[in-house]
């Protein structure tokens, strides 16, 4: 960057994982000076945990090895040998077909479970201070000229409002402000089909962070130490290790019927279902602390306009039944960074976030169909597939492999390619 240059600013609504990955990896770049305006006051524990796909962790290492290296720090493992290639196990807990192995999603080594509270606390640690503004909710983006916003400098800037009132300013506006995004809505429009978030299948979840030893005294200890999903018809339950081993998330999510406030939940619902399922219901059972309905998007037609783009949730929000959300967004960060990494001027960020686009929008739009999908097999409600183990195995090998196989490095310089050629063809004209 020349001396007679200032360092092009980008504004990040939203510090969750995708924000906080962005920000990140832009904040190794010296020509880019970067802001996060988080909503919350302070990180909330949902007593949730994430078990990261091979694709989050390799689109970590890409942004920068220090996300990677944090995650792997605090995160707990799922075996002594890092070495041991592990995954979810989808195990059938309902018919005749009981206690049958139908899927392993996310199969990687050294594979580790986290809080999500552990994760980004972790990743504020990677940034410069003040990086990070708190109960900033962004209520609203306006795009206008520079002369019109009173610098003077003529070129394109982005008025960030927010509900208490306050303002900011910066070249470019990222949107990582989660399922009910003004960022969205201003891409998108109000009235939009596609920008409110959505529950076709009327999904709700129930959720308990169990302390381990009284985990220890219900459930068999291979539940402890592993990530599984036990499938049925009335939806299914999730079990998963946090805090190196301390906790043990237990989840239940139900389509339709089920839904309720968290003393609605009984173990007695869950009659016909494996021992083990109903093991971990009757943990979620003594303490239902959490419940709330499961959200995703209907396909954007589009993840930018101008100087303002849409990341992670903001941009497609996706169910938990794949457990691919947080690595969409994590890819999405990557194609980001890597192209700011190459942009000179402010006058690029459009074509910037055009190629981002492009390479992005097809990829995480198939992944909110996929995990529909395979919410409805776990209920054994998906059209074709049923309760039938063969074509549940065939379909979770088809859609997990998709997901996961994936060459992160050729779609970043995919991204590269097409902003070089958008680039070319606009000094062109």
């Amino acid at each position: 960057m020349s001396p007679q240059h200032t360092k092009i600013t980008i504004a990040i609504a939203g510090g969750g994982i995708a924000g906080l990955c962005l920000a990140v990896g832009l904040s190794q770049h010296p020509h880019i000076a970067v802001h996060i305006y988080e909503s919350q006051s302070r990180y909330p524990s949902t007593g949730a945990g994430l078990a990261l796909h091979k694709n989050a962790i390799a689109a970590m290492d890409l942004i920068s090895p220090e996300l990677k290296k944090t995650y792997l720090a605090r995160a707990n493992l799922m075996s002594r040998d890092e070495g041991v290639e592990l995954a979810t196990q989808v195990i059938l807990a309902e018919g005749r077909d009981s206690a049958r192995v139908v899927g392993r999603l996310g199969r990687a080594k050294g594979r580790k479970t986290i809080s999500r509270e552990d994760l980004v606390m972790e990743w504020i640690g990677l940034l410069p201070s003040g990086t990070v503004s708190f109960g900033k909710k962004l209520h609203s983006a306006v795009s206008f000229n520079g002369n019109d916003g009173g610098d003077g400098n003529g070129k394109p800037q982005v008025k960030l409002e927010f509900t208490d009132g306050t303002t900011a300013q910066a070249d470019c506006l990222i949107g990582a402000d989660g399922v009910r995004s003004a960022t969205r809505r201003y891409l998108l429009g109000e009235d939009h089909p596609a920008t409110a978030p959505k529950n076709h299948d009327q999904w709700y979840l129930y959720s308990r962070a169990v302390p381990m030893d009284e985990a220890r005294q219900v459930v068999r200890e291979e539940w402890t130490q592993n990530v599984a999903i036990l499938c049925g018809s009335k939806g299914y339950m999730c079990s998963l290790p946090i805090d190196k081993g301390r906790v043990l998330s237990c989840t239940f999510q139900a389509p339709g019927a089920l839904c309720g406030e968290p003393e609605s939940f009984t173990t007695g619902q869950f009659d016909g279902y494996s021992e083990d399922a109903r093991a971990i219901a009757e943990l979620i059972s003594r303490d239902p602390q959490q419940s709330w309905k499961i959200y995703d998007h209907d396909p954007a037609p589009k993840y930018f306009h101008g100087t303002v783009a849409m990341i992670g949730d903001a941009a497609h929000a996706t169910g938990p039944f794949v457990g691919n959300g947080a690595g969409q967004a994590i890819e999405d960060a990557a194609v980001l960074n890597a192209l700011f990494a190459r942009f000179t001027e402010a006058s690029q960020i459009p074509t910037v976030l055009c190629a981002y686009d492009a390479v992005r929008r097809e990829r995480s739009t198939k992944a909110i169909s996929i995990s529909r999908d395979v919410g409805r097999l776990y209920a054994y409600a998906l059209d074709g597939v049923g309760s039938d183990p063969e074509k549940m195995e065939d379909y979770l090998r088809e859609t997990g492999s998709y997901l996961n196989d994936v060459d992160l490095e050729a779609q970043n310089r995919d991204a590269i390619a097409l902003f070089e050629k958008l680039q070319s063809h606009h000094n062109q004209i």
